[in-house]
């Protein structure tokens, strides 16, 4: 497949904004409630700010005119009470949006996480981590202020607007001709600077997570970046990724920032045009110092919240991408996924068939490559097949082929006569152990790390699994034993210690069939005499698959099986093949000539 590396913007399906925004604020609905208690606090405050300028025109008109006093007093009265409330319910509202916008994030980012532990090793085989993280971590944070926004400012201000339209046309419909006239040219104004401001922003999350995949990259590979002295052409690459980063951010502002002067100008206009219209066409008595001042209040709480709108409106074009890249993976359907009618595979014994299977990578690109081509064979339970081979051959495939890691192009596969494709992969994989050259170890401690491979172990079956592929030993020394915290990747062990604790894992797990790929590797001499013993008591009672370049570790299979070709060139035991003097024989003097 391709793969989308940092120094390529990745390509995303395009979406309706409409089914973007609807989406997003669909995850509202689980918190209704609340949202309705927000909105309850909103409609009194919004009641209130559109009180207020009657109150004003009340107060000069009916009151400081005619030199009433106490009326005066009451009005002042009725409007500091009305606006404490307001105040009160102002913050009410900021607080509950903010614990219920935190919390959708909250949902967003762990259905995200969940959706992506489901997909299978073709989507993280195309893009590198960094991309992945700024979607769950960078992506998922920006759309905090959307989410609050959207309920303390787009509905209240809103309705504001409607509601000052309507009393304005009440009151006095020319004045409100005359205050509004230029809204048509700031809405043509705001249609261009959104069909532009989109795609801008677009570029610069795809530039931002370019960005994200190089650093993490680069962190990851400090080591080779340090042995090779290549700081300098790292902080090149680095230096131009951020211009890029840069540049496309400023490109993207330049856009969204006429959003401001826009609003600014076609506000003036109006206001201009209302006491122009106000005082010299209409003029008093038709128009009262009250009204005049009624409607100079109502023309700011137009202008204030359609600000406000523009401003929300240029948060959503701005983070409607992050939206769209999120929904991107979430739409993303797992390649490897049980059946509705699968089946829950039975606790098993072990036997294994393949029967015409054939497997293809990146099939129908350029870069299609047939690996296996009508492969056929039965593993009996409990017998130990060593797999050996150039590499490319298709060694790991075939293990990864049983784990349904990837789906066969044609063929079956059968575990204890049960078509893998008819069963649920989480009654398949929990059954199945799987070891690796590079098995990661997670930051936390031994008995952590161990205990992954069966969360509800004892203590007793913990230290037995580390006992048999003697690991004990070497845990004990450390300075807390098992409560020893180890950082990521297990940094500060030796490649043979993360080995034997990742032994220890597999053992614990108790698989019915065991993958054992290249897993004694990176084990020193010393080390392997020791987890030796190990691995046959790992491998005793199982079925297993054992991938080695080291053909000394493979002489007590009962079965081993040459790869090449597309398949199986030839098989048999240790000695048959030696015996028979063909391509096994060939690998296992070059192995042992150069020793």
């Amino acid at each position: 497949m391709a793969v989308n590396s940092f120094r390529e913007d990745e390509q995303m399906k395009n979406t309706q904004k409409k089914q973007i925004i609807l989406r997003l604020f669909s995850y509202m609905n689980k918190y209704k409630l609340a949202v309705f208690g927000v909105l309850c606090c909103m409609g009194v405050t919004v009641a209130i700010k559109l009180i207020n300028p009657l109150l004003i025109e009340t107060a000069i008109d009916d009151h400081v005119a005619e030199n009433d006093m106490n009326g005066l007093i009451l009005i002042g009265l009725i409007a500091v009470i009305i606006n404490v409330l307001y105040f009160i319910l102002i913050k009410v509202r900021m607080y509950t949006m903010s614990v219920i916008s935190n919390k959708i994030l909250l949902d967003i980012r762990q259905e995200l996480y969940e959706h992506i532990q489901k997909l299978s090793f073709k989507f993280f085989d195309s893009r590198p981590t960094g991309k992945i993280l700024a979607r769950i971590i960078g992506d998922v944070n920006s759309l905090k202020e959307v989410l609050t926004n959207a309920v303390t400012t787009l509905i209240p201000d809103f309705i504001t607007v409607v509601g000052v339209v309507i009393i304005m046309a009440v009151k006095d419909w020319k004045l409100t001709i005359a205050a509004l006239c230029s809204l048509p040219f700031m809405v043509a104004g705001v249609f261009f600077i959104q069909s532009t401001g989109h795609k801008r922003w677009q570029i610069h999350r795809k530039k931002t997570s370019n960005l994200n995949a190089y650093v993490h990259e680069e962190i990851a590979g400090m080591s080779v970046v340090q042995s090779f002295s290549a700081e300098d052409e790292t902080y090149d690459v680095l230096c131009d990724l951020t211009d890029q980063n840069r540049d496309s951010f400023i490109n993207a502002c330049a856009r969204s920032d006429m959003f401001g002067p826009t609003v600014d100008f076609c506000w003036g206009i109006g206001t201009m045009m209302l006491y122009l219209v106000g005082v010299k066409f209409i003029g008093a008595p038709k128009v009262s110092v009250g009204l005049l001042m009624a409607f100079g209040t109502y023309i700011n709480m137009f202008w204030n919240p359609i600000m406000n709108l523009s401003n929300f409106y240029n948060q959503v074009v701005t983070n409607l991408s992050a939206a769209e890249r999120i929904f991107d993976i979430m739409d993303t359907k797992p390649d490897i996924a049980s059946e509705n009618d699968a089946v829950e595979l039975p606790p098993i014994k072990g036997e294994v068939k393949f029967e015409d299977v054939s497997f293809i990578y990146d099939k129908g690109t350029p870069a299609e490559t047939r690996v296996l081509e009508n492969v056929s064979f039965t593993i009996k339970p409990g017998e130990t097949i060593a797999l050996v081979g150039p590499t490319g051959a298709g060694k790991t495939t075939i293990v990864n082929l049983i784990s349904r890691f990837y789906d066969i192009d044609s063929g079956k596969i059968f575990i204890d006569g049960y078509d893998l494709a008819e069963v649920s992969l989480e009654s398949l994989r929990r059954q199945m152990g799987i070891m690796t050259q590079d098995n990661f170890i997670f930051h936390g401690t031994v008995r952590d790390n161990i205990m992954y491979g069966k969360l509800d172990a004892s203590e007793e079956e913990m230290i037995a699994a580390a006992k048999a592929v003697n690991a004990h030993d070497f845990i004990m020394k450390l300075e807390n034993g098992y409560d020893t915290v180890l950082k990521e990747k297990g940094a500060g062990l030796s490649i043979g210690q993360r080995q034997l604790i990742a032994f220890a894992r597999t053992m614990i797990s108790d698989p019915k069939i065991l993958i054992l790929d290249e897993a004694t590797s990176s084990i020193d001499t010393h080390t392997e005499i020791l987890v030796q013993k190990g691995i046959e008591a790992l491998l005793k009672g199982r079925t297993s698959f054992v991938i080695a370049h080291r053909l000394s570790t493979i002489q007590n299979a009962d079965r081993i099986f040459v790869i090449n070709g597309g398949g199986i060139m030839e098989q048999g035991t240790p000695k048959q093949l030696l015996e028979k003097k063909g391509a096994y024989y060939d690998l296992y003097m070059a192995a042992f000539a150069e020793l």
